[in-house]
Order: C-alpha cells, then structure tokens, then sequence
C-alpha cells in the first residue's frame, strides 16, 4: 500500500484519528512478514491440522485441513473486534491507531484449551479424529444410512446407549462398565459398538436416543442443515428479489439482536450495479467525466 501512498503512515498526516486494519498472512514484523498468506499453509504452520484428522495408524489417518477456510474467517472477526475497540478508544481520547493482523496469530490464538494443555505440559496434543481422548463413546457412529454423533457423557448414558441398541451386557461387562475402562478398552469396545449402530438407521438412533435421553446428533449434509426443523424455525435462509430475475437465496446475518436486529435488504450487486452512482454521488463525478471513463473502458 505505501507504493500508492496508502500506507497507514501516508493516510495518518491526512486524518490523524485514523484507524486502519492491515490483514496480512503473518503481520508486519517478523521473518515471515514478506510471505503471503494462505488459510491452508496457515492452518499447518499454526498447528491446527496437527490435532485434526484420524489418529495416525488408524485408516485414513494424518493431518487434515478444515473443510473451510478457517483461519480467513476468523482472522476476520478477530479485526472486527479490534476495530470496534479502536473506535471506542476513539470515542474516549480523540485518538487513532494502527491495527496489524496476522492469519497466524489468529491460528495460533485458536487452538485455546489446546495451547494450555500444551504450554502446561509440553506434551503436543495429538489428533484424535471424531474420537475425545478421555471419554468413550464420545464418537461418530456410521449407520445403515448415514453418520451420527454420540456423545456419552457418564456411566449412565452409556447403559441407555447399550440398551437402545439390545446389548445391556456390554454395560455389565467390567471392561466397559466404567467410563475409566472404556477409555482402557476402547479399542475392544468401539468395533463392537461400531457394528451394533451400522445395523438401524440414522433418524432411527436419532430417535431412540433423544427419548432415553442419550446426547446424540445427524451429521448432516448441507441440503439437510436447510432443511432442518431448527435452521427453518430461525430463518437462517433468506430469499432476496434478484435484477436478474426470480430470486437468490442466501444465509442470514446470525446475530440476532431485539433493538437493532440486521436485515437483509438488498442482493448481491451484478458487476458493475453500483460504479455510476459511487463515481456521481460518492465522488462528484459530473456526466462528462463518467462518459469518458466508460469511453476509456476504465469502467
């Protein structure tokens, strides 16, 4: 930016109460600050992809991205967050500030719980696929039709799992019997468990185990999040008039808010909808000068 005179610095003596966000894939000092930033390269270097995947040795194992680009994402809420604090700074002292964001902080500061665990230990933490290291069944269960969750949180819930599926002994069996012997025995257990589930299917152990009270959950694919009871019964699809014809469908604004709740009033722009009215109402730009940018093929 500071080739065209854009740079934080360049626009400071111009506005001194500036606030300018600069997001980059690794920050402004540093040996990797010239690198550029890729979410994918960024989610390996930051060690999210070291504790993401199937257990090494296991069928598919190794490390395994995102399925979307998460360190983008959140490298953005982080600088809204940061912006909404310049201003309030802003709002109390009259002053501005630069704010320098890295895809690789924001990666690193992620992994939460897992930094402690490390930082506390120096153990890395391994990855554990759909598994959870210290409570079993706490998995994902392929049925006769489909992937479901189950997560087994104590002794009892363990014995209404087994019971839904007609096999009360695995709960009497003393290597199971306690969640301490499952963790032990998990690789006894989990095959046994993995053949009772395959044999009914996915609404069927939804079902019966939300009435035994079991926590349990659909892996869904994208067409059944839009039509789930729960994502329906929160408008998360909204349909918008499109210049094209017919309408475009988009997701909500999650924030839901009582006094000033988002709204969705407009579509996405075609190319080019809004270049005319920015260049005349924005920017001052009379006819004549507008003709002959269009004339140039500038716009």
């Amino acid at each position: 930016m500071k080739k065209y005179g854009l740079d934080y610095a360049s626009l400071k003596e111009v506005k001194p109460d500036l606030i300018y966000c600069s997001v980059t894939g690794f920050g402004q000092t540093g040996p990797y600050a010239q690198r550029a930033g890729y979410d994918f390269i960024v989610q390996g270097i930051g060690g999210f992809m070291s504790i993401t995947g199937e257990r090494d040795g296991q069928p598919g194992g190794g490390p395994q991205k995102a399925g979307v680009a998460i360190a983008d994402l959140m490298t953005g809420m982080y600088s809204t967050i940061a912006v909404l604090t310049a201003l309030t700074h802003r709002d109390r002292t009259g002053e501005g500030q630069y704010i320098d964001m890295a895809l690789l902080d924001v990666q690193v500061a992620m992994l939460a719980n897992m930094n402690s665990n490390y930082l506390a230990s120096g153990q890395p933490p391994v990855r554990w696929g759909n598994a959870h290291p210290n409570i079993v069944p706490y998995q994902t269960f392929q049925t006769s039709d489909g992937w479901i969750i189950v997560a087994v949180g104590n002794d009892g819930q363990f014995r209404k799992f087994v019971e839904v599926g007609r096999r009360p002994d695995l709960a009497d069996d003393e290597r199971f019997a306690t969640n301490p012997a499952r963790v032990r025995n998990r690789d006894v257990l989990v095959p046994i468990l993995a053949e009772m589930v395959r044999l009914q299917g996915k609404q069927h152990w939804i079902a019966a185990l939300e009435a035994a009270g079991v926590p349990c959950g659909p892996i869904n694919d994208l067409a059944e999040v839009f039509e789930n009871e729960q994502v329906v019964a929160r408008g998360m699809q909204v349909d918008l008039p499109h210049p094209s014809g017919g309408t475009v469908k988009l997701v909500r604004n999650p924030i839901n808010m009582t006094g000033t709740p988002p709204q969705a009033l407009t579509h996405p722009p075609t190319l080019g909808e809004h270049t005319e009215s920015v260049l005349r109402e924005v920017l001052g730009y009379d006819d004549a000068r507008i003709a002959a940018l269009r004339n140039q093929a500038v716009i």
